[in-house]
């Protein structure tokens, strides 16, 4: 018997960092169980490229990631998604579409490492920091028992996760 395969969308402002990285992270880690998808309120149309360099420093796909809007997965015909995780404080407080299938929301923000400052070593090390704090909480979220758990549990389980080392006050600027 197969088990179920989760949809996963992680949605940010630009979709150029921290989205693109929480969707890398799940696509490899939970390929078994979870499909990743990552978008934008007002997307920047490219991937951060700190981004790209740290992902395939660690080995993980790059290829097919890109900068999308959230309207494509509120569009019928897009997969239903069963999760659904904000990952910046201004996407947190927008108005989002109406997403087909009443998926199953948190907020799991962490700064935004396109926003720093500094030596490309100091912007790198930025994107490293955002890619392990985002690889914890997909490593707690993939280890939920998705399918015995009620959803009362699960959605405090989720919000939770989003307070993990690293989590955003609720204070940042658009990126």
């Amino acid at each position: 018997m197969s088990e179920r395969m989760y949809n996963v969308l992680f949605l940010c402002t630009g979709n150029t960092a921290r989205s693109i990285l929480a969707e890398a992270i799940l696509r490899k880690d939970g390929h078994r169980h979870f499909r990743a998808f990552s978008a934008g309120s007002q997307p920047k149309g490219t991937v951060n490229p700190f981004a790209i360099r740290v992902l395939n420093s660690l080995d993980y796909p790059t290829g097919d990631l890109r900068s999308t809007s959230w309207e494509e997965f509120a569009r019928p015909g897009a997969p239903a998604m069963d999760f659904i995780f904000t990952v910046c404080d201004n996407a947190a407080g927008e108005s989002c579409p109406v997403w087909p299938g009443r998926p199953m929301t948190a907020h799991w923000g962490i700064a935004d490492p396109a926003e720093v400052v500094g030596t490309d070593i100091e912007r790198e090390a930025a994107f490293v920091e955002a890619f392990r704090y985002m690889k914890n909480r997909i490593a707690a979220f993939t280890s939920l028992p998705l399918s015995s758990i009620d959803a009362l549990s699960l959605g405090t389980r989720l919000r939770d996760i989003g307070r993990i080392d690293g989590a955003t006050n609720g204070h940042e600027k658009a990126s």
